[in-house]
């Protein structure tokens, strides 16, 4: 069903601050009637601060991911996400993406 999802994202690289991101996201996750496939999806808002600019802009953010039970112990799991970064210099709207895979097993 549907739900809120506020997150901050820290970066300290060589333990200093340099930004941060908090998404304020609104989703929706569900699953297969098996339920052997979970997944979401979530968008909205992201507030992202620079140090270097003592600046806060406000982007579009959002992030698709599912889960797929291979067995009652083991999962895998895979996200896509993104974020919108302002224009380059001809104009055009700048997307940086992520995304990342794993596997979760439960003893």
């Amino acid at each position: 069903g549907p739900y809120v999802n506020v997150e901050s994202n820290l970066s300290y690289p060589d333990g200093d601050y340099s930004s941060a991101t908090t998404d304020v996201h609104i989703g929706y996750e569900g699953n297969t009637t098996d339920g052997k496939i979970a997944y979401y999806v979530q968008g909205g808002p992201a507030l992202a601060h620079s140090e270097s600019t003592d600046d806060t802009e406000t982007e579009l953010s959002g992030k698709v991911g599912a889960s797929i039970a291979a067995t009652e112990d083991l999962a895998f799991y895979g996200e896509v996400s993104g974020i919108s970064a302002g224009e380059d210099s001809a104009g055009d709207n700048i997307i940086n993406w992520g995304a990342k895979v794993g596997a979760k097993f439960v003893f």
